[in-house]
């Protein structure tokens, strides 16, 4: 799994070793335990239910790179130290809490512990089954006096009671008899090293900001710990946010053989040990099940009642039932979810882990975000961005929209704090925080963070797509409609009118997607999105005016809503810049973006990769190369408004340029590639997304799943491939199968129906699974879909370009009165006045890195 980070993405060929990891279609099986990517396979494994989240950890406790458990929202705060201050600058931070970990269950035969990085090991086989949303393992252990033992095991995070774990491990012995010792435990290990005081490797020495802070002071203050009825029972407050948590688990122990307990609790770490005289044949089955409830302040005692009620559900039904219960959650999700890609099985599996990762991201958040690596791991402090809106929540708007409407309710919440932050950045309406759990700005880098204003249109616009999808009027005119006015009255006031020759409207000082390049006049993605933010708050209040004059004059009195406001947006919307270059012929990414000189990639050594790891922020912000997609971002979710011409052109600019730094971007690269014809590049590009976690190719999978991405992922198939649109609430599709491909099968929901919708190289066959008709178009053509299949011919898969666009693309136009020679293109754009060892012990990367 080698790390791989490279402007040209690799060749569309299966990354993995499929000795290890055979291509299983509803699995992801490991045939073979290593421990030199212990980070990324803990990462792969993690089971989660969108509430509650466990790393892959094995159980037994050793040979582990990050232990991990986490509870969606639960976070410490602390104090934000600027070396240098400014008004409005983040105060408080905040970051996920490694809250007490369940999953520890050590085994000892005969006084020997099993540790798998030094056991004999006969057989090893472990698999995260996508359709039962069950982690199992299955060893075969010599023990170094011979005896043969057998010992599987079990994990879960229960889509159905969101607050219970359920692990089961049984230990058989297959050669003679044993003294067996199990050892269960919950152990707080945030506070400090873990039982064999070890640190983690994951706080290592080294500046990544795509890491969680570290704490300075002790997290998880002890309030509980005791035998309660038989089970192990911690409480814990958080030192400064006062965030409260309890954690109780039951243990049941089924054997014929000859067996005695023992319980014990401390402040930080509570134990069953289960002492087995065992004998061959005759297994001994654990069961370990645990609850876990938080709370923003009420007390642990309190909590832990809650805990004994989830428990006592759980043993009434089962833990086979509860298994069962799992498997029909799962199923369904599947039967609205899955693509198929006929006679591909290891395209399959690594669709399907992206897509599963989705759903343990969403399923049972409820009322909390999806944060940037879900519960898998710390990345990025257990922070939410916008990665919701643009990424994950195009998947849940076409096939879970109650996850959705939940995702959008979440930032509903945030809008008071929102409103605070605008004004403290002295403007008018609400301003949503770059990155925060709590609704708070937690971005401590401002240029790469606060300033990306462009946050508040995409939540606007994901609300737009969830209202126009569903027909959820009733949501956009209740709650929708306060977002969409507050967004809009931060653009109104942000921006402002200026005359040069056209009298336009302008937005200055603002970050794009790009986090390369920062603090610009116009940048176009944020420009673009504005203007739909503008124009969907306009329609929004026209639309309530006029189907609901009673909650209309509800929305007036709440918001203090002025007629002259409306007709503001709308002529802010109207006269909105987007910046176009005649002698370029392009999309200038902002104001001044085509005046900078031109970053070679080609010539950067890969050891000089990431550029945000290698180079400090002013040295990467005066040249035109990009983090991310930034204006090929825009010629996606705003589709509508470019040209197929315009789209072309800015695509073979941009690309090129475009170091792939970020897992954010070979998704939407993916997309537009294959709109504007580059079949072959689209494929590689959708590769490199697909194997972002699978293969680790930006190394960095240790610390979570990149759920942006394998949000990405799906609007890759369905978006790029499948070539699906929705702009302005009108479904269409103009599909752009890659070649060899038989076909490709997504559904989705639409007003309420569920559409199957299978494309394949001659044609596109449409059917309604579930629910009324639905009308689309296909290649503007009307089709009207019910119960029968309908075909539709296709007399092609669009435009074919072969390869890419050119390295030097654009380039050569640039206005090149700068130099006698044009624009510079530095072999690695170290300057030459430095010695290359002194230039790189000052780099220093920006705090902000998605």
């Amino acid at each position: 799994m080698a790390a791989m980070s490279h402007h040209r993405p690799p060749a569309p060929v299966d990354p993995l070793d499929r000795t290890r990891f055979p291509a299983r279609p509803w699995e992801l099986a490991e045939t073979a335990y290593e421990d030199s990517d212990l980070g990324v396979t803990e990462t792969l494994f993690a089971v989660s239910n969108g509430y509650l989240g466990l790393r892959g950890n094995v159980e037994e406790g050793r040979d582990t790179f990050a232990h991990g458990t986490f509870v969606n929202g639960f976070h410490e705060t602390w104090p934000i130290r600027h070396a240098e201050e400014a008004f409005g600058l983040a105060r408080v931070g905040q970051t996920i809490v490694n809250v007490p970990d369940p999953k520890t269950i050590k085994l000892y035969v005969d006084d020997e512990p099993l540790l798998l990085s030094t056991a004999d090991l006969e057989h090893y086989e472990r698999t995260l089954d996508f359709r039962a949303g069950l982690l199992r393992r299955s060893v075969v252990w010599r023990t170094s006096s011979g005896k043969r033992v057998k010992i599987t095991s079990s994990r879960m995070a229960s889509v159905v009671e969101r607050h219970l774990a359920v692990m089961t491990f049984e230990v058989e012995m297959l050669d003679g008899h044993a003294a067996l010792d199990i050892s269960s435990q919950i152990l707080n290990r945030q506070d400090g090293s873990d039982e064999y005081h070890v640190t983690s490797a994951a706080m290592g020495e080294g500046v990544d900001p795509r890491k969680a802070e570290s704490f300075e002071h002790r997290v998880l203050d002890p309030v509980l710990a005791e035998p309660r009825d038989g089970r192990l029972l911690l409480g814990y407050r958080c030192h400064n946010s006062g965030m409260t948590l309890a954690t109780m688990v039951h243990h049941a122990v089924e054997t014929d053989n000859p067996w005695t307990a023992q319980t014990s609790v401390s402040d930080d770490l509570a134990k069953h040990v289960i002492r087995v005289e065992a004998q061959e044949g005759r297994p001994v089955r654990l069961e370990k099940l645990v609850a876990v409830h938080t709370s923003r302040g009420v007390p642990p005692r309190e909590l832990a009642d809650r805990c004994s009620r989830t428990l006592d559900r759980a043993l009434h039904r089962g833990v086979s039932a509860l298994q069962e219960e799992q498997a029909v959650i799962w199923a369904r999700f599947w039967e609205e979810s899955d693509v198929e890609l006929p006679g591909q099985p290891e395209l399959r599996q690594a669709v399907r882990w992206n897509l599963f990762q989705l759903g343990q991201a969403s399923l049972r958040s409820g009322s909390h975000g999806i944060a940037a690596k879900g519960l898998t791991g710390s990345g990025y402090g257990g922070h939410y961005f916008w990665d919701t809106e643009c990424y994950v929540l195009p998947f849940l708007v076409y096939t879970h929209p109650q996850a959705a409407r939940n995702a959008l309710r979440f930032r509903h919440g945030m809008l008071e704090a929102a409103r605070r932050r605008a004004a403290e950045m002295a403007q008018y309406g609400a301003l949503f925080p770059w990155r925060t759990i709590n609704g708070e700005e937690a971005s401590a880098y401002f240029a790469a963070g606060t300033a990306q204003y462009h946050i508040n249109a995409d939540v606007a616009y994901a609300l737009m797509k969830y209202a126009r999808a569903t027909g959820d009027d009733q949501f956009l005119l209740d709650q929708g409609v306060d977002i969409l006015v507050e967004t809009a009255r931060l653009w109104a006031d942000l921006g402002f009118w200026q005359t040069n020759g056209n009298r336009e409207f302008h937005i200055h000082a603002v970050t794009g997607p790009d986090e390369y390049t920062t603090i610009v006049n116009d940048n176009l993605f944020t420009n673009v999105m504005a203007q739909i933010n503008l124009r969907a708050a306009v329609e929004a209040v026209r639309e309530l005016r006029a189907s609901d004059p009673t909650q209309f004059a509800r929305a007036v009195t709440r918001l203090d809503l002025a007629d002259h406001e409306v007709e503001a947006w709308s002529r802010a919307a109207d006269g909105m810049h987007i910046p176009f270059d005649d002698e370029v012929g392009v999309h200038p990414q902002d104001s001044h973006f085509l005046e900078r000189e031109v970053w070679d990639l080609d010539a950067t050594p890969p050891d000089k990769r990431p550029l945000l790891l290698n180079y400090h922020p002013l040295v990467i912000y005066r040249y035109q190369v990009l983090k991310q997609a930034d204006v090929v971002l825009a010629l996606y979710l705003a589709g509508n408004a470019f040209s197929a011409e315009e789209k072309l052109a800015d695509f073979a600019y941009y690309d090129p340029i475009t170091t792939g730094d970020s897992t954010l971007s070979a998704v939407v690269q993916s997309i537009v590639a294959a709109e504007v014809g580059y079949h072959e590049l689209a494929l590689r590009y959708f590769y490199a997304g697909l194997f972002v976690d699978l293969a680790d190719r930006h190394g960095n999978a240790s610390d979570g799943v990149h759920v942006a991405s394998t949000g990405g992922v799906w609007s890759a198939l369905v978006a790029g491939f499948g070539g699906m649109r929705d702009h302005g609430g009108i479904l269409t599709l103009d599909p752009r199968l890659p070649q060899g491909w038989p076909g490709l099968t997504w559904r989705m929901r639409w007003h309420g129906s569920r559409v199957r919708i299978t494309v394949e190289p001659e044609q596109v066959r449409l059917a309604v699974e579930v629910g009324e008709p639905v009308s689309l178009q296909v290649r503007g053509e009307q089709v009207h879909v019910d119960g029968d299949e309908v075909t539709v011919p296709l007399a092609d898969q669009g435009p074919r370009l072969a390869g890419s666009p050119s390295a030097h693309a654009g380039t050569a136009s640039i206005p090149t009165d700068r130099s006698p020679d044009g624009p510079a293109r530095p072999a690695a754009v170290v300057p030459h006045s430095w010695p290359e060892e002194e230039w790189e012990s000052t780099a220093s990367p920006p705090r902000e890195a998605l």
